[in-house]
């Protein structure tokens, strides 16, 4: 009877260390597999951070340009002549009025006296300014914006201005407009708040780090260097990574200069919104896999002296951080009895649902949320397959002409409703073996694996014309512009041929939008 006692307990013995064995290789499955995704998240909202501060970055730029065509077009109209005072305000007020790019404008003399403003109620007609912009720019006697500074008026703005030399090159003044940075101006018009109820913004910094733009009004106008997103662009650098704001809280930020003025925009997210879906599926994964191991376990714990060699068996697999391989050697124990069988199949039912899980989540960082297309890594993998097999593929960039101005009209949710049809009309005009992917925000990439440029070029076209005829549901009529690529024909380098997809792309918008531009081949020219 002792020797039985013995056996029967070193049977308890075995089957609680492998509960135990069996809780903690799920634990590190699980752990792992959290760890892996969770940097997948991190690093694809980082990603589209960065392109989305680019977006904003180059907005601001061709606006920034914009601004000084305009003042270079009005100062070469005064320096043909003397002006009469009224038509100085004449002028002054067409800069200000003619488009939303200035909150005022002013035209001063080579010795600062302002000669006309608007609008009128500045009252600054005949004031010497001896502002930080009026002393740089009659200094500079050259086209200058400058950094934020307090005005006559008392407002912090930046000035943009040109100067004005008469037809014999005699310096007569300058002609300047102004961006208000604590009221409404171009920039909130610009860049909107762009923000979600997950905590996201963005903001404008300029080339020392004081804020421009802010969602927070009170935060204009201060420096924000102890933030290294802000350090990082503020020197002219385009990036992304993870920092703490002003409130203590972790963000994702990505940051883009806008090179013209040396300003930079930063889009950030906070890492806890970017990591909740995550956190709820691992939750769920848990509580589905291990009960039914613990439970099969319980039950067979009074059984131990005659399943103690296939229980250690089944023990010594789980630790098995490899599923697959666990899988195979559970499935090679025999369970000779009733009890180790049912454990048997707990223990493979609970890895094929892990897998499974996995799987789902391995998808998941795969796909893009919104519209089932592949995301950046989806895309990554399919190229880097299709490259190490020397599938050469046509190559179609798609971007949806004037999205903001959809999104600015109608809403956030009739653009996304816009994406989500524009996705569907790509599924149905192509094949089960082409890759098709959003890029990033109104912007997607079609992979042709095994069609040359000129039939991609062709499928472009059609897709192009079935959008342009299709109708959505309050906007109306949408177009898109395509760029057509070729790979390996265009370039060795996958991803160098899909830059020039790209840039055809941008030929087609500044050709005029709503057209498909084969990028010149390399022996010759082509195009559609």
């Amino acid at each position: 009877m002792p020797l039985l006692s013995s056996r029967l307990n070193l049977g308890k013995l075995i089957l609680a260390l492998a509960l135990l064995s069996a809780l903690v290789a799920l634990a590190n499955t699980l752990h792992a597999s959290y760890r892996v995704q969770r940097e997948q998240l991190i690093g694809t909202t980082l990603e589209s951070n960065r392109v989305y501060a680019s977006k904003l970055a180059e907005s601001t730029q061709n606006f920034v340009l914009s601004a000084q065509q305009q003042l270079a077009y009005a100062a070469t109209g005064l320096s043909q002549r003397a002006h009469t005072p009224a038509e100085l305000e004449a002028e002054a007020a067409r800069l200000q009025l003619q488009t939303n790019s200035f909150n005022s404008v002013l035209i001063v003399d080579p010795a600062g006296t302002v000669l006309a403003t608007s609008p009128l109620s500045l009252s600054l007609q005949g004031v010497v300014l001896n502002s930080q912009g009026n002393s740089e720019a009659l200094k500079r006697r050259e086209p200058y914006i400058s950094d934020p500074y307090e005005s006559a008026t008392g407002r912090l703005l930046v000035a943009i201005s040109h100067p004005i030399f008469d037809p014999q090159g005699q310096y007569k003044g300058y002609v300047s407009g102004t961006i208000y940075l604590r009221q409404r101006s171009i920039l909130q018009s610009l860049l909107g708040k762009h923000y979600y109820r997950d905590g996201s913004y963005l903001y404008v910094v300029d080339r020392n780090g004081r804020i421009l733009y802010h969602i927070e009004p009170t935060r204009v106008g201060q420096f924000a260097l102890e933030n290294p997103a802000v350090k990082a662009v503020s020197q002219g650098h385009s990036g992304a990574q993870e920092v703490r704001n002003s409130h203590g809280v972790l963000m994702l930020a990505g940051y883009a200069p806008v090179p013209s003025v040396g300003w930079g925009v930063v889009a950030q997210r906070p890492t806890e919104a970017t990591l909740a879906p995550l956190s709820r599926l691992m939750k769920a994964v848990i509580w589905n896999a291990i009960p039914l191991g613990v439970l099969s376990l319980l039950v067979t714990w009074w059984f131990a002296r005659r399943i103690s060699l296939p229980l250690w068996q089944m023990a010594r697999n789980v630790q098995n951080r490899d599923t697959g391989i666990a899988i195979r050697h559970v499935t090679g124990i025999k369970a000779w009895y009733y009890e180790a069988a049912h454990l048997k199949q707990a223990l493979l039912y609970s890895f094929n649902l892990l897998q499974d899980r996995i799987g789902k989540l391995n998808r998941a960082s795969m796909t893009d949320p919104l519209t089932g297309l592949q995301n950046r890594r989806g895309l990554q993998e399919g190229l880097e397959d299709w490259q190490a097999r020397g599938q050469p593929f046509g190559i179609i960039a798609l971007d949806i002409d004037r999205f903001k101005t959809i999104n600015d009209r109608f809403g956030h949710a009739v653009g996304d409703a816009v994406i989500l049809r524009i996705a569907q009309l790509m599924r149905d005009d192509s094949r089960d073996t082409d890759l098709l992917c959003r890029n990033g925000g109104e912007e997607f990439l079609i992979l042709l694996p095994g069609i040359d440029v000129t039939a991609s070029a062709g499928i472009a076209e059609r897709l192009r014309l079935q959008v342009e005829a299709e109708v959505f549901e309050q906007v109306g009529t949408v177009t898109v512009s395509l760029g057509v690529a070729h790979y390996p024909s265009y370039h060795e380098d996958p991803q160098q041929a899909l830059r020039l997809a790209d840039k055809a792309l941008y030929m087609a918008k500044e050709q005029g939008r709503n057209r498909t531009v084969v990028y010149p081949a390399p022996d010759g020219p082509a195009g559609s």
